[in-house]
């Protein structure tokens, strides 16, 4: 009975327009207040400790170094050496944006950043050189979703905090997943382009290769500070999100000098209300999932599902159809924090590797990104092409398809996730 009516309170709320994170705490205010004699002035006590966590602090240095990275000309020379690269393959310009997408991913863990700092230059870009529009704004859209599985990324960050796992392993679990998929979305590019007969570009020297290379280098140097620091243990996650928020300041305005001292309080200013809106959900997620625990929610379910006998396979697969469906109307931060806390304790109890699960939440979310009527890879792309959301989808339908069968993969070879933080000790 509980849990029916916290989450009709939470789906009305939500129905109604209101802010996820005002609607969660608004959930659990009304809960307590009619139902439970828990004293309303704990509420703020367990918002403010449940912040706490030296984990959370990863998530603002994080958003600073993609907005130091987006605004700069970092994502410009990344492009340029991606192009390079693979060009001269079939589909020339929408090969580089998928390797650009996964390099530029690499470096600033917000899907959003990477369609806006790749498409606005590719998207015009390949316009220009004759791809027809619905395939320039697919294969952008989808492979900004990139940006969430390559480390670093903050949809992980979010994962650990609410389940209390290793960012760092989870970084690593990224790793392999990342490359795949980025692979995967290469290979489906190459069909679309080789079936359209869409162009490709000369064949870049050697020589111009290592020129491209050279210049994108102090970009590039930003995946070896996070992951080298990591891996070394020179850094912990957050300590590399710190490091990476001061380098990336570093090259982008005293190597590349592409970002003012004027620019500075903007990019300040942008990634303070991004932060802030972050982490008020994160503090309203946590009262909320305190109420749920103290509910015994996550554990009757848990015991239902293992009684019904469902096993990891049955549970994987009503896990992966919640997630996609749930990415249909939510963002990825709301998703993982309202829905990790009810799952995770399944999870547990089926013997699934938290790791594990997280990858597969992540692919879920990427997937979300793309799909209507709030992916918000969909609503970038859309404002650089001013094309409708019905185009948009459209245009996105083949990567997705891929995407789909990447996500039954991960989903049920879990050594493709486990097996680099297993090799690094890290698990």
């Amino acid at each position: 009975m509980s849990a029916l009516i916290i989450f009709a309170l939470l789906l009305i709320l939500m129905v109604v327009g209101m802010p996820v994170g005002v609607a969660l705490g608004l959930t659990v205010l009304s809960f307590m207040f009619v139902f439970t004699d828990t004293p309303i002035a704990s509420i703020a006590l367990k918002m403010f400790t449940g912040i706490e966590k030296f984990e959370i602090m990863a998530i603002p240095f994080f958003i600073l170094a993609g907005n130091f990275l987006t605004h700069g000309g970092v994502a410009r020379r990344m492009i340029n050496f991606a192009t390079s690269m693979v060009g001269h393959l079939t589909g020339g310009l929408g090969m580089s944006s998928v390797l650009a997408c996964a390099l530029f991913a690499a470096v600033s863990g917000s899907s959003p950043a990477t369609v806006v700092a790749i498409g606005s230059i590719l998207i015009p870009a390949m316009l220009k050189q004759g791809f027809p529009m619905k395939f320039a704004a697919g294969v952008v859209a989808s492979a900004g979703g990139l940006g969430i599985l390559i480390p670093p990324s903050i949809v992980m960050v979010m994962y650990a905090v609410t389940t209390n796992s290793s960012v760092g392993a989870l970084f690593m679990a990224g790793v392999i997943p990342g490359i795949l998929l980025a692979l995967t979305l290469g290979a489906t590019t190459w069909y679309q382009a080789k079936k359209g007969g869409y162009p490709r570009l000369p064949a870049a020297s050697w020589k111009e290769r290592w020129q491209t290379f050279r210049k994108a280098f102090w970009g590039l140097m930003l995946i070896v500070v996070v992951m080298g620091g990591i891996y070394s243990g020179m850094f912990t996650p957050t300590e590399a999100a710190a490091m990476s928020a001061v380098y990336a300041f570093f090259i982008a305005v005293f190597v590349y000098k592409d970002l003012t001292f004027k620019q500075i309080p903007k990019v300040l200013l942008d990634s303070a209300n991004m932060s802030s809106m972050l982490l008020f959900i994160i503090a309203s997620a946590i009262i909320f999932s305190f109420i749920l625990t103290s509910e015994q929610i996550p554990q009757n379910i848990a015991d239902a599902i293992v009684a019904a006998g469902l096993g990891q396979v049955g549970f994987l697969i009503i896990v992966n159809i919640l997630l996609l469906v749930a990415g249909n109307f939510m963002e990825p931060s709301s998703i993982i924090l309202i829905l990790a806390p009810i799952l995770f304790p399944v999870a547990i109890a089926l013997g699934i590797d938290p790791v594990h699960f997280g990858i597969i939440i992540t692919v879920n979310m990427e997937i979300g990104m793309i799909t209507p009527p709030v992916g918000l890879n969909l609503f970038v792309a859309s404002g650089i092409t001013r094309a409708g959301m019905t185009e948009m989808t459209k245009a996105v339908l083949p990567w997705l398809y891929a995407m789909l069968a990447f996500l039954i993969v991960i989903t049920y070879v879990p050594e493709i996730s486990l097996w680099l933080p297993r090799t690094l000790g890290m698990m």
